[in-house]
């Protein structure tokens, strides 16, 4: 039986991070085009969520680059 050779996450090939930057920014478009008015529902509950996610999305998406940026993540 052959072994496998055993290795740490971080040892692993990397994501691109062009195309985690893309999805990204089309998922934040794509939950704020949901807020376009329709008669399906009623009340604001709904709309806070899909502004609090694609929020969320943002600042993880900008968190990344300033630490890109300062070094303290490659």
């Amino acid at each position: 039986m052959a072994e496998q050779q055993v290795t740490a996450p971080d040892q692993h090939k990397p994501s691109n991070r062009k195309w985690a930057r893309i999805y990204g920014v089309l998922a934040i478009i794509a939950l704020l085009a949901m807020l376009r008015p329709t008669n399906n529902h009623t009340g604001w509950i709904e709309d806070v969520w899909l502004i609090g996610i694609a929020a969320l999305i943002a600042v993880m998406l900008i968190g990344d680059e300033v630490l890109r940026r300062l070094g303290l993540r490659q």
